[in-house]
């Protein structure tokens, strides 16, 4: 009777564990959707509408707004609240595509503008903050990818002074050079911003492309899940004085 007693104990942690190591997989992929768009800047009706943002996607009204100085905003400017950053990744779950976001509120810096130009910007990112659609994700992300107890922050910084057109309540396209810093490991990068003057502020919105390995980074292959080495980290930031 024991020995009865053992073999079913023993073959149902055995049921369990298999139940586990297929069905998992298979629960995680049919809760898991396409991400979401990224946040982007959008055209602001007129002058004095309010602040407005959101998914990219559908048709904007024209901005009746006037054209800004650049000069005219020159100044310290501090990344105010519902301010958003993040990474977007391609991932292959049981053979399926899937385009994965992690996004966080948890965003600090500020820009600087003079003379009308783009003179600095530093952003830092709490990535111990960062959340998916998916728990189980988020901490192999947070503990086995990024280390967060040794690099609980990325930073992008802005190194070369980038010019400012006129600003309206249209965005506009500004390519910047800067550096970001993941993991630990800093590397030159380029990109482009949209801008747009809005009633409280200014909005900035962006992505910069990622190869992982570059910073040390590898990217997760777990057999049921293999997420591509090529991301972005985007932004989306409220700047207020």
């Amino acid at each position: 009777m024991a020995g009865r007693r053992v073999w079913w104990i023993t073959g149902g942690v055995v049921a369990v564990v298999a139940a586990g190591a297929i069905g998992g997989p298979l629960v995680y992929a049919a809760l898991e959707d396409d991400a979401p768009p990224a946040r982007t800047v959008q055209v602001q009706p007129d002058a004095a509408a309010s602040t407005t943002s959101g998914s990219a996607g559908g048709s904007a009204p024209a901005s009746s707004a006037p054209a800004a100085d650049p000069a005219a905003l020159d100044g310290s400017w501090t990344i105010a609240a519902d301010s958003s950053a993040g990474y977007r990744v391609d991932e292959v779950l049981n053979g399926a595509d899937v385009t994965v976001a992690g996004t966080t509120d948890q965003v600090t810096g500020g820009v600087v503008i003079n003379g009308g130009d783009l003179a600095d910007a530093d952003v830092t990112v709490d990535v111990a903050s960062i959340t998916t659609d998916t728990a189980r994700r988020d901490g192999y992300f947070r503990d086995n990818v990024m280390d967060v107890a040794t690099h609980p922050t990325a930073t992008f910084s802005v190194t070369q002074t980038a010019d400012l057109p006129e600003l309206t309540g249209t965005p506009v396209t500004v390519p910047v050079t800067g550096e970001l810093t993941l993991a630990g490991v800093t590397k030159p990068v380029q990109t482009e911003i949209s801008v747009v003057r809005t009633a409280t502020g200014v909005d900035v919105s962006g992505a910069v492309p990622v190869t992982f390995g570059d910073y040390g980074i590898d990217a997760p292959n777990l057999g049921f899940v293999r997420v591509d080495d090529q991301g972005q980290v985007e932004f989306f930031l409220h700047l207020a004085k």
